[in-house]
């Protein structure tokens, strides 16, 4: 890594220092410690020539002594008599150069040094670049600087997430994953010495490395000595008051102000306050700067931190447990201090912190809860957990070990819940079936009866069965009004049915609906987010909704745990990345998410399918092969799962040179499921065996919402045709939809439409359409696109075509390349008959961009 890390995201501060310095005597950069005010500074004084440059720094050691700041610069002493400021300034411009002054930390800056910054900037005898920190006091002339308007005062706020990655990306000289942006941006908030600093105790411990071709953060958070040191000296001394205040917020934060005010003296919060070492959000108190935790924490050795994680647990009990909350965080305070906690508080708990995507804290609160003695509820909860992180094996044995002895309605249902999960992950889909069903009808209490006919709906909806999972979710809906328990997880199998059988406004809605009213829901079906995200995705993809596909994709990826009972977004938002032509970015989309999902999940299979796809349409087929492999074996349980395996493998079959075996691999790949089976049809169609399907496609897209399947059915009716106009009406219906893959193989098989009817000028039009758009897909081979080739333009033709391109008529050509008129019109002619376009106007709109 550079010494020297690289200046990102100031290109706009920067631009404004210049243009004070052009327009008045300069300007003032202000802005929190570590943020970057001398790099900008440094690089505005760079960037500019013609001045000469005097440069000083404002330091606590030489606030007592005149003009101490100077001192370097300054010559002799003053003749008898003459002005102290005279005199300084008389030293400063030596020289004919004209004068630009920049000081670092003005804001400590002695008296006379602060004065003489005044007098120049008065006198027009120099300009000013001057930094300040914000928050700190500053000297009357410096502040009058801007007071007055005689500099432009920049604010440098911190840099954004954007402006984050772009940085980390020039520190490390390589692609860093958005993950690890996303955690570097939260921690440093953007304070690029913080930033530094992380970056440097990241890889001196490990945590900080390549793989797969990018960087990841890997654990906890690591810190250098250095690091503590700069966060220490921006804490600064605390007298035991404040002190107590900083540990109770960086324990217990976010902390109701009403709670720390009861456990630390008021006066003492007033002044952590003041020195904005924590801060208000709402009725809450939190960390000035997230740092300021770790190194608080830090300075706690193992009883003192217990201490106050008790005191916290016990005065938010005493004062009475006011929502969910209070209970999640009372609980883990509990956990955390080592004291005892009611078992009924940590299980609660527990769901609370499954209900949130957090399924290992979960696991610690429900192993908590079942050691204190919750019973058969808490052994329940830690088994689904534990499936979902990996454990089958030791949570099915758990679960086997307590089968009958639930007494009570919920405690059979939550039983039969957890045993029955266990085996739908395991691939026991058929059991997993028969444990619901058969539990649902043992019980009379109709909510649970309700979730245990939802989640034999999801068996079915795994197994292919969407007609059955429609059914069984009816049932479950007819046993009352209002689904009191599983109102969650009905309207996340429901979501997921309305998606994959083309419904894809019916399950947007549903989602819509639901999420308004998740208060109701989110603790009690902690599958049901991340489900109806995934349902979400799959209807936007089939929809041809590419944008809200990526979209909610992202938002499924960042949620705040990776072990998640429905995973792998990155296949949807590589998806959207291989159908806008841009398969790089899509292997580079399945890349990360790999690296983030658990290793035997079946939701990392549709990653590594989806890997193995892009790859094989940029052919790196030992890539391929590797991915799909794993692929089979870890999505095979499920139907749901296998059928992205099913379409990466007829792609990988092509690239072999097998076409005859890649439509028929394609053809079995058209199954149960409506949006993937569209998929399936349209492949088809695109490996050259459109007549074989056509009538299906057509059939199908009768049934499914959105644009896509209307215009994969007329593809395949044009293909099959070969109906060279239409085709190309696909073309650029396909491009409308931003899927430029599919855009450019239209155009291909337009051609060769053109090309089979003799009609050789039409057949050149159609090839150089394609080719155009075949140019936006780099890298990319599939057999439509295979027999492609560049147009084969001498180098003065590129230039005329460029210059034509712009908008030239052909005397401007002429004129511009010293040519005659008619030899520049026989040139472009020329260039017409090679492209097979018929005016200036195509070759505009086709290479305009491509030379």
């Amino acid at each position: 890594m550079s010494n020297r890390w690289p200046f990102a995201g100031r290109e706009a501060p920067l631009a404004a220092v210049h243009r004070a310095l052009r327009s008045c005597a300069g300007a003032m950069i202000a802005g929190e410690a570590g943020v970057g005010k001398s790099r900008l500074a440094m690089e505005a004084v760079a960037r500019l020539t013609g001045y000469r440059v005097v440069r000083a720094l404002g330091t606590e050691t030489a606030t007592m002594i005149p003009f101490g700041a100077f001192a370097h610069v300054l010559g002799g002493p003053p003749d008898g008599g003459e002005n102290l400021l005279h005199w300084a300034a008389r030293h400063l411009k030596a020289g004919r150069a004209p004068l630009l002054v920049s000081v670092d930390d003005a804001h400590r800056l002695d008296a006379a040094s602060a004065a003489l910054l005044h007098y120049l900037a008065t006198r027009g005898e120099a300009a000013l670049l001057v930094t300040v920190r914000t928050g700190e006091p500053v000297p009357e002339p410096v502040a009058a600087l801007w007071k007055e308007e005689l500099v432009t005062r920049i604010e440098l706020p911190p840099l954004t997430r954007d402006e984050v990655g772009r940085t980390l990306a020039g520190a490390l000289r390589g692609e860093v994953a958005p993950e690890t942006v996303r955690r570097l941006a939260g921690v440093s908030e953007g304070n690029v010495l913080y930033l530094r600093e992380l970056v440097h105790a990241g890889q001196d411990a490990g945590s900080l490395a390549e793989e797969g071709g990018r960087w990841r953060w890997r654990g906890e958070l690591s810190m250098t000595t250095r690091l503590r040191e700069l966060v220490s000296e921006r804490i600064g001394h605390l007298d035991p008051g404040e002190r107590e205040v900083l540990e109770l917020v960086a324990f217990g934060e976010p902390l109701r102000l009403d709670l720390l005010v009861s456990l630390a003296a008021p006066p003492a919060v007033e002044r952590v306050e003041d020195r904005g070492l924590i801060v208000a959000d709402g009725r809450d108190m939190r960390l000035g700067h997230p740092l300021y935790g770790e190194v608080v924490r830090g300075r706690c050795r193992t009883l003192r931190a217990r201490r106050r994680l008790r005191t916290l647990a016990e005065s938010l009990e005493a004062g009475g447990l006011r929502g969910r909350d209070d209970v999640l965080r009372a609980a883990v305070w509990r956990l955390d201090s080592g004291s005892p906690a009611d078992p009924r508080m940590l299980l609660v708990a527990a769901r609370l912190a499954w209900g949130r995507q957090d399924p290992q804290l979960a696991a610690r609160l429900g192993r908590a809860a079942v050691e204190a003695g919750a019973g058969i509820e808490a052994v329940a909860l830690l088994g689904q957990v534990l499936t979902i992180l990996g454990d089958t094996g030791g949570a099915q044995e758990m679960l086997r070990r307590q089968k009958g002895r639930g007494v009570t309605d919920a405690e059979r249902a939550q039983h039969a819940l957890a045993l029955g999960v266990n085996l739908l992950w395991s691939g026991e889909s058929a059991e997993a079936g028969r444990v619901f069903e058969g539990a649902a009808g043992t019980l009379t209490d109709p909510a649970w009866r309700q979730e245990l006919l939802v989640y034999r709906g999801v068996v079915d909806f795994f197994t292919g069965r969407l007609d059955a999972a429609a059914r069984t979710l009816s049932r479950a809906e007819a046993l009352a009004p209002e689904l009191a328990v599983g109102s969650g997880h009905a309207a996340a199998l429901e979501s997921w049915v309305h998606a994959h059988t083309g419904r894809g406004s019916a399950c947007v809605a549903v989602v819509e609906r639901a999420m308004s009213d998740a208060d109701a829901w989110r603790d009690r079906a902690p599958h049901a987010l991340p489900v109806m995200l995934d349902a979400r995705c799959a209807a936007h993809l089939f929809a041809g909704e590419l944008a809200e596909a990526a979209r909610v994709a992202v938002q499924g990826m960042e949620l705040a745990a990776p072990d998640l009972s429905v995973g792998g977004f990155g296949a949807y938002r590589a998806q959207v990345s291989r159908l806008r032509g841009d398969v790089a970015a899509a292997v580079r989309w399945c890349r990360d998410d790999v690296v983030r999902l658990r290793a035997r999940s079946p939701y990392l299979g549709r990653c590594l399918a989806e890997l193995a796809h892009s790859s094989a349409l940029l052919g790196d087929l030992d890539t391929a092969r590797k991915a799909l492999a794993e692929a089979e074996e870890l999505a095979g349980r499920w139907a749901y799962t296998l059928q992205p395996v099913l379409l990466a493998k007829a792609w990988l079959v092509a690239a072999d040179g097998d076409l005859d075996g890649a439509v028929r691999t394609a053809l079995a790949a058209a199954g149960p499921y409506p949006g993937y089976r569209m998929l399936a049809l349209h492949d088809v169609v695109r490996l050259g065996a459109a007549g074989r399907v056509s009538e299906r496609l057509t059939e199908l897209a009768g049934r499914m919402d959105g644009p896509f399947a209307q215009i994969c059915a007329r593809h395949g009716r044009a293909a099959a045709a070969m109906d060279p106009p239409a085709l190309r009406a696909v073309a650029a219906e396909f491009e409308a939809l931003g899927m430029v893959l599919y855009a450019a193989e239209a155009a291909a098989q337009e051609a060769a439409a053109y090309h089979r009817l003799g009609r050789g000028a039409a057949a050149k039009g159609a090839r150089t359409r394609a080719w155009a758009l075949a140019r936006r897909c780099p890298g990319v081979t599939t057999p439509a696109l295979v027999e492609l080739a560049t147009p084969e333009l001498t180098p003065r033709q590129r230039e005329i075509v460029q210059l034509a391109a712009a908008g030239l008529t052909n005397r401007e050509i002429a004129d511009r390349l010293t040519l005659s008129m008619r030899t520049a019109a026989n040139h472009l002619q020329a260039v017409y008959d090679k492209l097979g376009v018929n005016d200036r106007g195509e070759v505009a709109r086709l290479l305009g961009a491509s030379f």
